[in-house]
C-alpha cells in the first residue's frame, strides 16, 4: 500500500504561480511512475505531467513550458511547479503513483482555482 498526500493548492490570480506537493508514505520513486492529473467540473480526469522512475518527464500540451514536475527522493515527495497560470487550469489536482507490478494509487486531491 502507498498513501499519497497532496498539498499546496489554493486561489491564485491569472499569471500567478503555485507549487503542489505530494508526499508518499514510503520510498517508491525507484519503481513507480509519479504523475499529476487534474479534473475540472464536468470534465474527465486528464494527465498533466508524469515522471518515470528513470527520470523521464512527459507533459500535456496545454501545460508545456509552464509546469514542471520534479521529485525529492530524500523526502519521498514529488512536486508540480505551475507558472503562468490560466483560468482554464482551474481543477482538482491529483497525485498518482503507478507501477505495473505494484498497482495504482491516488491522493485525495487538492483544489487549484485561477481567478481574478
Amino acid at each position: 500500500q502507498v498513501q499519497l498526500v497532496e498539498s499546496g493548492g489554493g486561489l491564485v490570480q491569472p499569471g500567478g504561480s503555485l507549487r503542489l506537493s505530494c508526499a508518499a508514505s514510503r520510498t517508491i520513486f525507484s519503481i513507480y511512475t509519479m504523475g499529476w492529473y487534474r479534473q475540472a467540473p464536468g470534465k474527465v480526469r486528464e494527465l498533466v505531467a508524469d515522471l518515470t522512475s528513470g527520470g523521464y518527464t512527459n507533459y500535456a500540451d496545454s501545460v508545456k513550458g509552464r509546469f514542471t514536475i520534479s521529485r525529492d527522493n530524500a523526502k519521498n515527495t514529488v512536486y508540480l511547479q505551475m507558472n503562468s497560470l490560466k483560468p482554464e487550469d482551474t481543477a482538482v489536482y491529483y497525485c498518482n503513483a503507478y507501477s505495473p507490478t505494484g498497482g495504482r494509487y491516488w491522493g485525495q486531491g487538492t483544489q487549484v482555482t485561477v481567478s481574478s
